[in-house]
């Protein structure tokens, strides 16, 4: 009998509970899935960890990362983006594999740094940008394959949230430079030009060139319990154009200023025999143009016949955001257990962070900046 892999996980908080609920879900919807030991939960605050070992099922907990990257078989990187790198690459250099929540690092040296690191080693080395895993998102995915859209023409990736509409919604250290690196850029941005990347990098090739802008509405915030404010040194939001390969334009935006928008994720892509657009907000649902329809047609991806649906329920039962998380996690350790390529990697996350740069250094510049 395999032994069960053993677990380590950085961060108990949003990324901590999505993803140690995944764990919990997997031998029960997955029973191909690898067995996995939930060992170990790593934390600062040690009451605050006790409980979500308690709850999350770990067996025990750390303070510091570093005395548990070299007793694990898989080390989950989910802290602030300013503790993606060092912790990821000690653990790769240990022999562990990682998975490394989005985006990959605050800087592109830091990136480069953890996609050398997982070049070098031999475990496996994952970004972890869940909505790669969405069934309709495998669905639009086969039809671009399939040429149902002909040749690629235009991409529109758009990611929507207004949690900081209110001037005097409390500071976060996504609000701070050095933590986080960006802030809508990268934190909602990220995920769009993965999606892109993801869909249509096959059929309309890499993104040659780009123009970006990236715009602070609200400079300082208050610190939650204290009587004091802190400068907000990332963007709110952000725009930009960029031209592919095969000479389709992309539009991409992302603002946590979109009043009325909770999480709204939203792709369109058009081809010069169909088109596609799917939101995140709806899931289940993907929007298809393909022939001589004169529209859209609705289609509901919860057939068993749709990715990764015959492991849940019955055709029209719908899943959710969660269950993203669930998909991702079987297809990470089920590479790490066969000793497999999973995707995406160190260096699709890479790859992600250096269109992320170049929308910053194109801002700074006022100009278009090509990628090499």
């Amino acid at each position: 009998m395999t032994e069960p892999l053993t677990v380590g996980v950085l961060g108990y908080r949003f990324m901590g509970k999505a993803h140690s609920n995944a764990l919990a879900r997997l031998p029960m919807f997955f029973p191909d899935a690898p067995d996995v030991e939930r060992s170990v939960i790593v934390g600062r605050d040690e009451e605050a960890l006790s409980d979500a070992a308690d709850r999350f099922g770990f067996e025990s907990t750390a303070t510091d990362w570093r005395d548990v990257v070299d007793d694990v078989d898989v080390f989950y990187n989910l802290g602030p983006n300013h503790l993606h790198a060092e912790p990821s690459i000690a653990a790769l250099e240990a022999g562990a594999s990682v998975f490394c929540e989005k985006p990959l690092a605050p800087t592109l040296d830091e990136a480069e740094a953890m996609r050398d690191a997982a070049r070098a080693a031999d475990g496996v080395a994952g970004c972890a940008f869940n909505y790669r895993f969405v069934p309709a998102i495998r669905y639009a995915k086969g039809l671009i394959e399939d040429g149902e859209l002909g040749e690629i023409r235009h991409v529109r990736g758009r990611y929507l949230q207004d949690w900081l509409v209110d001037a005097d919604a409390p500071w976060t250290w996504r609000m701070d430079e050095d933590a986080a690196g960006s802030g809508a850029l990268g934190d909602l941005g990220a995920h769009t030009v993965d999606l892109v990347r993801f869909l249509v990098g096959d059929r309309a090739g890499d993104i040659e060139r780009l123009s970006g802008h990236l715009q602070t509405f609200v400079d300082e915030r208050p610190v939650p319990g204290e009587d004091e404010y802190r400068p907000v040194t990332v963007d709110d939001a952000y725009t930009a154009q960029a031209e592919f390969e095969n000479g389709a334009v992309g539009s991409f935006e992302a603002s946590r200023f979109a009043d009325g928008h909770k999480n709204d994720h939203t792709i369109e892509i058009h081809g010069s025999e169909g088109s596609l657009q799917f939101s995140l907000e709806r899931l289940n649902e993907l929007e298809v143009k393909t022939g001589d329809a004169r529209g859209y047609e609705t289609v509901l991806v919860t057939d068993e016949t749709d990715p990764y649906l015959d492991h849940w329920w019955p055709p029209g039962h719908v899943i959710g955001w969660e269950h993203t998380f669930v998909h991702e996690n079987y297809e990470f350790l089920s590479a790490v257990a066969e000793g497999g390529d999973f995707s995406p990697s160190f260096e699709d996350g890479y790859e992600v962070q250096a269109i992320l740069d170049a929308i910053e250094r194109s801002d700074e510049a006022g100009e278009w900046v090509s990628l090499d």
